[in-house]
């Protein structure tokens, strides 16, 4: 009988390598990485970060290749309210009060090893 791969297990491998290359470009950038893949009972946040006294809630997104278009298309309205709602939940379990901006990395994974990393900042409007 032959194996069948499961294709959910593949995603979350790609997902966890754009995670960490988005990690390690905020970290080039000067950011200072607070937690990776925050969860609470709302949802979960791939990188809470600070850049400067700014509290940065990061969604990344990966895609092999163009296929499925622009990784950033994919943080539709459903998901910007939940990453909200989650990063709330965090400030407050945290008592944290400091100013907030949420932004996005796309992650495009491509043959031979090419990638393209596409950052927006302050996307998520409160």
């Amino acid at each position: 009988m032959l194996f069948k791969r499961d294709p959910s297990k593949k995603n979350i491998l790609t997902g966890a390598y754009g995670e960490r290359l988005a990690g390690n470009y905020l970290l080039k950038k000067g950011y200072k990485i607070i937690k990776k893949n925050y969860k609470n009972n709302v949802g979960e946040i791939d990188i809470i970060a600070m850049d400067g006294d700014k509290l940065v809630f990061v969604e990344v997104k990966t895609r092999k290749g163009d296929t499925f278009g622009s990784p950033i298309d994919a943080v539709d309205y459903k998901k910007q309210k939940k990453i909200i709602n989650t990063a709330l939940c965090f400030m407050r379990d945290k008592a944290v009060e400091l100013p907030v901006r949420f932004d996005i990395i796309g992650v495009r994974l491509f043959s031979g090893f090419k990638k393209e990393i596409e950052h927006i900042m302050d996307v998520i409007e409160l």
